[in-house]
């Protein structure tokens, strides 16, 4: 994947913790924004998300964009000297 991520690649964020399947809460922008027992969605605003389950905690957050100009980078973790592939988008 690629961050941050943006509308139109089509977001769907997933809450996975490590318990059984409890509601989950979502938060957009620090703010409780949906709470269903779903752990799924496709994000269709942009803003900052994070999820909070009672057997997990709360996640990681996570930024959607729908910028006219994105310079996105690979999610995973890089080292000195790695060769790396950037994404402009407008």
């Amino acid at each position: 994947p690629w961050r941050p991520a943006v509308l139109w690649d089509r977001v769907t964020l997933i809450c996975q913790g490590s318990g059984t399947t409890g509601a989950t809460t979502w938060y957009k922008d620090r703010q409780r924004w949906w709470q269903q027992g779903h752990n799924h969605f496709t994000v269709t605003e942009s803003g900052t998300y994070r999820c909070d389950r009672s057997d997990s905690g709360l996640s990681p957050s996570v930024r959607v964009l729908n910028d006219r100009l994105v310079l996105q980078v690979p999610a995973q973790a890089l080292l000195e000297e790695d060769t790396v592939t950037l994404r402009c988008w407008h």
